[in-house]
């Protein structure tokens, strides 16, 4: 016969193991959405893109660039097409590799899924092999015990997620943080380029951007993960917070820098967007950490309660 502590534990072990899968099937439903949305995002972007590269064409050739030359814009009009179709193919290539990296997360949740299959099975029969050995015992106290330990699981996973979620809102914050610093030296040789700073403000500009827009698709990573932790707590401030949808974070700072003349105002004006961003994502942060303090005060009274139970 399983001896009382060993069935415990593997009781322990089988809620945390069906708790985990539970967590994984809901972060799999935010990952399909999340999935869903970027292939909704990449039709438009491909429709954007061969747009602007039909503009470039026209303007290479053709009746368009005859008028053009008549004029004498066709190499500024030129300029400006290849421009944007530069950047229309830069954010094209940056959606695909977002959406590359979610598959791949989705495809991680459902190996470990896989592996988890069993869980709720194993999970009901040692319950119900805890009953049996509960009532075969008759003691007054084993009820009450193994309700103290169902608790405990269901607030200790509570307590994971939420960790979890925390730890990844802090995550979009170094990563938002990292852009904020760049954007702020390109602000600042933007301000001395308006100055007169000549070539050289204007190189420093140019590779600060260049800097942020590296960093600002690890912080559109970081937002996305961010998002589904978020999905798997339910978090209630939600509805309360901006409306930042960290979904459009990348569009939105290409639209104000790469796909137009770099000038200070549309810097500073997506500084100001991703600083709202990261307010956003510090809010929900103080939220979280709230709620785990509570349910770290919840785990230790369970457990106080239990080791008095214990020694009585």
């Amino acid at each position: 016969m399983t001896s009382s502590s060993d069935l415990d534990e593997r009781l322990r072990a089988a809620a945390a193991r069906t708790h985990r899968a539970d967590h994984l099937r809901r972060r799999r439903a935010a990952t399909v959405q999340q999935i869903q949305q970027a292939h909704h995002t990449l039709a438009g972007l491909e429709k954007d893109l061969s747009k602007e590269e039909a503009d470039v064409t026209r303007l290479e050739g053709g009746l368009t660039a005859f008028l053009a030359r008549l004029v004498s814009q066709r190499e500024e009009l030129l300029d400006r097409e290849r421009a944007e179709a530069a950047a229309a193919r830069q954010r094209l290539d940056g959606h695909r590799a977002r959406l590359a990296q979610i598959e791949a997360d989705a495809q991680a949740i459902e190996a470990e899924l896989a592996g988890l299959a069993t869980a709720p099975v194993e999970y009901e029969k040692l319950l119900a092999e805890k009953e049996r050995q509960l009532l075969a015992r008759g003691d007054a106290r084993a009820s009450e015990l193994a309700n103290l330990g169902a608790a405990l699981g269901r607030v200790s996973a509570e307590l994971r997620e939420h960790t979890e979620a925390y730890q990844a809102g802090q995550a979009a914050l170094h990563a938002l943080a990292q852009v904020l610093g760049y954007l702020g030296s390109a602000k600042g040789a933007s301000t001395w380029d308006l100055l007169g700073g000549g070539l050289i403000a204007d190189a420093v500009e140019h590779n600060r951007l260049r800097s942020a827009d590296e960093a600002a698709w690890h912080a559109q990573r970081a937002l996305d993960v961010f998002s589904r932790e978020l999905d798997d707590v339910g978090v209630s401030a939600r509805a309360r917070l901006p409306k930042v949808d960290t979904r459009w974070f990348v569009d939105t700072f290409f639209d104000n820098i790469i796909t137009d003349v770099l000038k200070h105002q549309r810097i500073e004006n997506t500084r100001a967007e991703v600083e709202r961003t990261a307010r956003w994502v510090q809010d929900v942060g103080k939220h979280l950490r709230h709620r785990n303090a509570e349910l770290s005060k919840e785990r230790a009274r369970l457990l106080a309660g239990r080791e008095e139970l214990l020694r009585g």
